[in-house]
């Protein structure tokens, strides 16, 4: 029922209507999640080629600049990696779980944003929570991955193996749950720092501190 300020019923929503425009609500927070344009309605199964495209390039294109950044990182510690050659077997390793662990905190914060469970003004709050989980998280892989690395390499370059995914993983915990803060800030949708925004910027940040901690070690 729909009633007025005089709480008399004017008209009526059926359940069928509303179940619509809930299913409508949620389909739109998936696409953005997944960096898909979602201003109108989408059928994979129906929609034009020209429509499908459209809808998926804009954030494909960006993200392409967006990830030049890595390549700058990389770049910039080019005299590290010739010295150091095995530092690149496990770079995809970091870097993955950098941006794995932004795309966990990121949609756990969106949807805790859409619940109203969270609001800008706990941001500090959350900030120091997720810094111990990240923490957490980040020892226990830093772990596993350290006898990787002393297999792999020696005992130095497990310590930056180990370091670098402390590190990583802190970084991407933090821009993921950031991120939604800051686009609901200004006035954007949350869901609009979806995975593979937040997997991109993990991915420039995690190549620097690597390379960073690695040049820091192995070069003293």
């Amino acid at each position: 029922p729909i009633i007025d300020h005089q709480d008399m019923m004017v008209g009526i929503v059926t359940y069928d209507d509303a179940m619509d425009v809930a299913s409508e609500e949620a389909t739109e927070d998936f696409l953005k999640v997944g960096a898909v344009n979602a201003s109108s309605k989408l059928s994979i199964k129906s929609a034009p080629i020209l429509q499908l495209y459209q809808k998926r390039v804009f954030w494909l294109v960006f993200l392409v600049f967006g990830s030049l950044l890595s390549g700058i990182g990389i770049a910039h510690y080019e005299d590290v990696i010739a010295q150091h050659l095995v530092l690149v077997f496990f770079l995809p390793l970091l870097v993955g779980s950098g941006g794995n662990a932004g795309s966990q905190s990121s949609t756990l914060m969106v949807r805790a944003l859409a619940t109203g469970d969270v609001q800008f003004k706990d941001w500090f709050h959350l900030l120091g929570r997720e810094s111990l989980v990240a923490l957490c998280l980040g020892g226990t892989m830093a772990m596993a991955v350290s006898v990787l690395g002393y297999f792999r390499g020696d005992e130095m370059v497990a310590l930056v193996l180990a370091l670098s995914m402390m590190g990583i993983v802190l970084m991407g915990c933090l821009i993921g749950m950031s991120l939604p803060f800051i686009l609901n800030k200004v006035g954007l949708d949350p869901a609009s720092a979806s995975a593979p925004l937040v997997t991109s910027i993990c991915d420039a940040t995690g190549v620097i501190v690597y390379l960073f901690i690695a040049s820091m070690i192995l070069f003293h």
